[in-house]
């Protein structure tokens, strides 16, 4: 007995009812001893869909599902076998395993944070996966995988970085003008809130400059904001504050005066004072204000020498010439021998330049009337003027007498015998006014 007849009785004569179908193993011949030994098909064909199939008879009989026929199965690229790759048709007319050819499916790709991926079959063998990211960052690594037959991803080593800057934009500053009297303006703006192309979340805002509802001097002064986000990136802008300071044309000092000025002395506001040497008056305005549209408000000064008038009628019109401009020191003598008045005039002789500093005129009357000689310095006072003055101050005509008036034409200081300089000049230094005159003179550098 051969060997194909040992495997025939080996495997049995058993028939079986089952229907065919395709890798089943199953064939519907009836169980004929005749049919098994005669190169009859016997098992149900093997089909395999995407792959192929190469088998071997016992006696290389013309079909290939014959009794002991041995088939081996091979899936074509991308395919899988899934059972036996290698089945045997037995006596049982069905093949010794079931086989298929399923298509090669890859591991779930890993998707990538702040991005992800599209596939033109899913996982499955040659499906080719593009990734992309979310606005605001960028793709670095491997642009696309694509499944292979060895069930691994050609690529897939994708991450999406933030590479963006965030967006800010800054405040828009109009020019700001400084107050009245001040040489700053304050200003003030938004805060302005920067972008995250990516996350949208900034870790940082960072000013340089002066920060809003600060002072700002005169001039352009330039400022920026910098935010980061999370990434590290940075953006900048800058913008500019623009501080103007209207000015009026500076003054000129008088001749023979000064001026005082508050603030800057020629800003919008400020507020510039005139005053005149001993011995000069104001002519025009005392004090004059930088206007908003940058010109002096008031009329131009300047410092004339004192022109007294002695023809009035009274001596009360002869004294307000005088009033809030000097104060008078008023010298009366029955005659021009008399020894008191010789003594006082003489000490007075050499100090006029103080005299002037503190705004002392001197007024001498001299004689008895209707011959006394009234005098302001190189002018003459009439002899009735003289008198009246005289009874006016309560002087007498008979003995020497002095009084000093303030500014207001107060009698301040009365003397019946001659006094030196210095005394004078202490006792109108007590004055309130003349505190102030000090300081302004010692300010403008005048002294004797």
């Amino acid at each position: 007995m051969d060997n194909w007849m040992c495997v025939c009785m080996l495997v049995g004569l058993q028939l079986s009812g089952s229907f065919a179908y395709d890798g089943s193993g199953y064939w519907p011949y009836t169980d004929d001893e005749d049919v098994r030994y005669t190169g009859v098909p016997w098992c149900a064909p093997v089909k395999i869909k995407h792959g192929h199939v190469s088998c071997q008879t016992p006696r290389g009989e013309h079909y290939k599902n014959v009794l002991g026929t041995r088939c081996k199965i091979r899936c074509k690229t991308g395919y899988e076998m899934h059972g036996s790759s290698e089945i045997l048709c037995m006596a049982s007319k069905q093949w010794s395993g079931n086989y298929a050819c399923r298509e090669v499916r890859c591991p779930k790709l890993a998707m990538p944070s702040n991005g992800g991926y599209k596939c033109s079959d899913g996982s499955y063998f040659n499906s080719r996966c593009q990734f992309f990211c979310s606005p605001g960052y960028m793709l670095r690594g491997d642009h696309s995988a694509t499944c292979q037959s060895s069930r691994t991803w050609s690529g897939g080593n994708s991450v999406c970085v933030d590479v963006d800057p965030p967006v800010i934009k800054c405040p828009n500053i109009k020019e700001k003008t400084a107050e009245p009297g001040k040489l700053t303006a304050k200003v003030t703006w938004d805060t302005p809130e920067g972008k995250d192309t990516a996350d949208g979340i900034l870790t940082d805002v960072i000013l340089k400059g002066k920060t809003s509802g600060s002072h700002f001097p005169e001039g352009n002064h330039k400022l920026s904001y910098t935010v980061f986000d999370r990434a590290e990136n940075k953006a900048t802008c800058r913008f500019n504050v623009r501080v103007r300071v209207r000015r009026c044309t500076p003054l000129s000092v008088p001749d023979n005066g000064w001026i005082k000025c508050d603030s800057a002395g020629d800003n919008y506001g400020a507020t510039c004072e005139f005053h005149c040497l001993g011995g000069y008056e104001l002519r025009g305005s005392a004090a004059r204000v930088c206007q908003f549209n940058m010109e002096w408000s008031g009329l131009e000064t300047s410092c004339a020498p004192m022109n007294i008038n002695v023809g009035v009628r009274s001596a009360a019109a002869l004294l307000d010439q005088f009033y809030e401009k000097r104060r008078v020191l008023i010298i009366s003598a029955p005659s021009a021998a008399n020894h008191y008045y010789r003594f006082q005039m003489t000490n007075l002789q050499h100090v006029q330049c103080g005299l002037d500093l503190r705004h002392v005129t001197v007024i001498e009357l001299v004689g008895v009337y209707p011959a006394q000689i009234g005098r302001i310095r190189h002018r003459l006072i009439p002899p009735g003027l003289a008198l009246q003055l005289r009874l006016l101050l309560q002087l007498s005509q008979n003995s020497f007498s002095m009084v000093l008036l303030d500014k207001q034409g107060v009698d301040k200081q009365r003397y019946t015998f001659p006094i030196t300089a210095a005394e004078i000049f202490t006792t109108t230094d007590t004055f309130p006014l003349r505190a102030e005159e000090a300081i302004l003179q010692k300010e403008a550098g005048q002294s004797c």
